[in-house]
């Protein structure tokens, strides 16, 4: 499979974002949501996003779970940035789960398949850690809460 920085993602405005650019740099990979109970979290992300200056959160906008990602990404971009002043980069929506999948998610998923019977994300807001190196190091399940990823991520810096 591919590594993380060989794989370019369409940015919540549209445009190709190529991962490379965020080679050497650790990066916390979010799928999130507007209408789930963990949407707090998007303000503990923002928090690791200011916190440490070689941490990049990436915050993919998924619908799979609950359809608690209904609006198009305008308004997903609209409400985390009102709500909770994000400035981290988002992403278009995408599939997470199933033969739809962004391949960025069959990347991290095959990298870190996490604890249960099945590799699939869970719900809203499971998070994953990516190395200086584009190694995926460390999965986060959803209720896992930013604070907790935060004091994980000294030991990558």
């Amino acid at each position: 499979m591919a590594s993380i920085y060989d794989l370019t993602m369409d940015d919540i405005s549209g445009e190709q974002i190529h991962l490379e650019q965020f080679r050497g740099q650790v990066l916390l990979v979010v799928n999130v949501a507007s209408a789930c109970g963990l949407t707090p979290h998007y303000e503990g992300l923002q928090q690791i996003h200011d916190q440490f200056d070689d941490v990049v959160v990436l915050g993919f906008p998924c619908n799979q779970f609950g359809a608690q990602e209904p609006g198009t990404d305008e308004e997903i971009h609209e409400f985390a940035c009102s709500r909770f002043d994000v400035t981290f980069p988002m992403f278009s929506k995408i599939e997470v789960n199933g033969p739809g999948a962004a391949p960025l998610y069959q990347l991290l998923t095959s990298e870190q398949p996490g604890d249960g019977d099945t590799a699939d994300i869970a719900w809203n807001f499971e998070k994953f850690l990516v190395d200086r190196e584009g190694n995926v190091v460390r999965r986060f399940p959803p209720m896992t809460h930013p604070d907790d990823v935060a004091a994980a991520i000294p030991e990558y810096l």
